[in-house]
């Protein structure tokens, strides 16, 4: 039980996220499933509130004295983020906000994508919808190569 409470709180730390959740299960041989779902719900449960305030709190913070340069980091970060993804997917939007979320590279998971979309100032509905479709996405990406790697490395 406390192993599926570390891959939870895994998924919901930014820039890993279930990125390193799955494979966290995986290597510690717990069930796929369960681990799978548990990392999804625990990587989609601050989306709401990321995309609702996050905004607003690094706007209030980016210019104190002490985070105002991380809030900045955030928000800039955030805006290209956002930008890029405007200026290639035209009205694929979602679809492109998708393949973000999904493709798992480092800095393109559910909080910056969440935050694009915040800062985008897109539809909330949609904008979960396709963040949760990439966050499926990427923990399959993730399961998959998790399992070759591991299958590779016990041919040595």
């Amino acid at each position: 039980m406390i192993m599926y409470l570390i891959v939870f709180l895994i998924s919901m730390v930014p820039l890993i996220e279930l990125r390193v959740a799955v494979p966290f299960a995986i290597r510690h041989g717990l069930p796929v499933l369960p681990s799978y779902i548990i990392a999804i719900i625990g990587n989609m449960l601050p989306m709401p509130i990321i995309f609702l305030y996050a905004k607003r709190v690094l706007e209030w913070g980016k210019d104190k004295p002490v985070i105002g340069g991380f809030f900045t980091f955030c928000l800039d970060k955030g805006h290209k983020g956002g930008e890029k993804l405007k200026e290639k997917a035209g009205k694929g939007l979602y679809f492109a906000l998708f393949l973000f979320v999904g493709i798992p590279l480092p800095g393109t998971g559910a909080w910056t994508g969440t935050l694009a979309a915040s800062i985008l100032e897109m539809d909330f509905k949609k904008s979960v919808k396709a963040t949760a479709c990439g966050v499926i996405l990427a923990g399959i990406i993730m399961g998959v190569g998790t399992k070759i790697v591991m299958f590779i490395c016990n041919l040595f």
